[in-house]
């Protein structure tokens, strides 16, 4: 499961982390619509996935906060490492959701087990369900689906659309699939929750 292999690659992570980075400087240097400096509002995430002590890049989501009275208008950057307020890390969502698709029982609690065995069926379920029924029906699906042809299988998904992605190495395509669904991370997107 080569799959399983990227979920635990430390260096896959700070590459997420880098990207994060430029992401929130891009934000950071364009400053608040109002014309307001941004100063750094991140705030802490819980690490669930990923290899263990990936540091503090993975404590925290960049964010920033309008420094004008009256204004204070927060702006959160888009992100590869978090898919939204989802408290597993953004490639753990989509791989296990790719892993988990007629995955036996038994090869379902090893994959458990791998990410510290905290990740409940319960969850990946939701995941899935996620992917087959709110993904699809989502502004953000209706109006990128058209770059895709012929049409991404949604009985598939996340799969499928992983298949559309190139790249000489899974983590190429896992990074450019996570750089695809950014736009849903930010402030201002729509949440990611089911439904």
């Amino acid at each position: 499961m080569y799959h399983s292999r990227l979920l635990q690659d430390r260096t896959f992570y700070e590459m997420l982390a880098q990207f994060d980075e430029d992401l929130a400087a891009e934000v950071h240097v364009r400053g608040c619509p109002c014309g307001g400096r941004l100063h750094r509002a991140s705030y802490p995430r819980k690490l669930r996935g990923g290899p263990a002590d990936l540091g503090p890049a993975y404590d925290r989501r960049h964010s920033f906060c309008c420094d004008r009275e009256g204004c204070r208008r927060r702006a959160t950057p888009a992100s590869l490492r978090f898919l939204g307020r989802r408290v597993y890390l953004g490639v753990v969502v989509v791989l296990v959701s790719i892993l988990a698709h007629g995955l036996l029982p038994a090869r379902l609690a090893k994959l458990r087990e791998s990410l510290g065995g905290s990740l409940s069926a319960r969850t990946i379920a939701r995941w899935r369900t996620w992917w087959r029924e709110a993904f699809p029906r989502s502004p953000f699906w209706t109006q990128a689906r058209g770059r895709f042809a012929p049409p991404v299988n949604l009985a598939c998904l996340p799969a499928a659309l992983l298949q559309w992605f190139r790249g000489s190495t899974l983590g190429l395509r896992v990074r450019r699939l996570l750089a695809f669904l950014a736009p849903l991370t930010g402030v201002g997107a729509r949440s990611l929750r089911a439904g």
